[in-house]
């Protein structure tokens, strides 16, 4: 019998996420904004914007998916510094969480 904590295969899933970290985004910022902002690099997978969980504002930072490399890098090349709601963006690759384990 095998319980999900007790899964050892998990080291042997390779696969990457291309995700962008976006910050420092206007707190009106929602999540069809954001996709309208990043559409245009390529097949987006997934948007989503930070919300405050008290206020249901924004946080100011979000993540963007794609579904390869080149369409995340030219992205990052493109968004980095430009203008999204009249603030300027800082566009980087989103760094990938260790895996957690509950019991």
């Amino acid at each position: 019998m095998s319980a999900p904590w007790w899964d050892s295969d998990w080291k042997d899933r390779s696969w990457r996420e291309y995700r962008c970290y976006v910050r420092n985004l206007p707190y009106s910022t929602d999540d069809a904004s954001l996709k309208d902002a990043f559409s245009s690099y390529g097949p987006l997978i997934a948007e989503q914007v930070v919300v405050d969980r008290e206020t249901g504002r924004s946080r100011g930072f979000g993540f963007v998916q794609f579904g390869d490399e080149k369409s995340m890098e030219s992205a990052i090349e493109g968004m980095n510094g430009q203008q999204v709601g009249g603030r300027n963006v800082i566009v980087s690759e989103a760094r990938q969480r260790p895996r957690r384990w509950w019991a």
